[in-house]
């Protein structure tokens, strides 16, 4: 067969969280050579699995993450992981509560996440292992949660995409990166300047703080999109460059 032609695919399976007391439903895109490679693979774990490959709610909420994997002729496992729905979601990607929306539960998302499912997928899939092969990636509270892993678990998480991040749910992520010295991951962030008042502010700051605590500047890539608004179709556009640059 043409590579050319050649498609990856979508396994799902269930999964349970003794950490969240719940199952979580799991999305793993398998590179087209996977089959017949005998290749390992590096992997990127996504938030909001639901609206990763095609499982949207709606069109419009959709990533389409397979089909551009499948343009780029990827060769990484993608893992998308289910979000808490209207009920856990915050809960779960917020690693500080605020005091109108609630949450501030992270830290058992990200204990499921690492002693659960990592275990799981190195278990059932050729993946290649350690932080520089394992990638955090998410949009939203999502984005904040991405950023938060690198930051609380250097040791496994290397890279890290953080779409339009959520810094402003809680000041204590500011405080949390004020009290590290060094950041040894890369970074790749991205923010519209049409999503709120205090996207893009917060995001060039957070940056900066970044920029003062890394050996090289070149860990770190900010992008922000003229006309971007706080939606799937920002994040659907510019997953191909930030999959690419964090894959480089």
């Amino acid at each position: 067969m043409n590579q050319t032609t050649e498609k990856g695919t979508v396994q799902e399976f269930t999964i349970n969280s003794p950490q969240l007391s719940r199952e979580k439903h799991i999305w793993v895109y398998l590179p087209y050579n996977y089959s017949s490679s005998g290749k390992l693979y590096p992997v990127v774990y996504m938030h909001d699995g639901q609206r990763v490959f095609d499982h949207a709610e709606s069109p419009k909420r959709d990533w389409h993450v397979e089909e551009k994997l499948n343009d780029l002729h990827s060769e990484a496992i993608i893992v998308g992981i289910e979000h808490g729905g209207s009920t856990h979601r915050i809960d779960e990607m917020t690693p500080y509560p605020n005091e109108k929306y609630g949450g501030g539960h992270a830290d058992d998302y990200l204990e499921f996440i690492i002693n659960t499912l990592m275990p799981h997928i190195e278990g059932n899939y050729r993946v290649l292992t350690g932080k520089d092969n394992t990638t955090i990636f998410g949009a939203s509270v999502g984005g904040l949660i991405s950023f938060y892993a690198l930051l609380k678990f250097p040791g496994v998480f290397g890279s890290a995409g953080v779409f339009s991040p959520s810094f402003w749910f809680s000041e204590e992520i500011f405080t949390l990166i004020r009290s590290i010295n060094k950041i040894e991951g890369r970074i790749y962030f991205m923010a519209g300047d049409h999503e709120s008042r205090n996207m893009v502010p917060d995001l060039e700051e957070m940056e900066q703080l970044v920029l003062e605590r890394v050996t090289d500047r070149s860990q770190v890539y900010k992008r922000i999109v003229h006309g971007g608004h706080h939606n799937e179709k920002l994040w659907r556009k510019e997953f191909k460059n930030a999959y690419i640059w964090l894959m480089d």
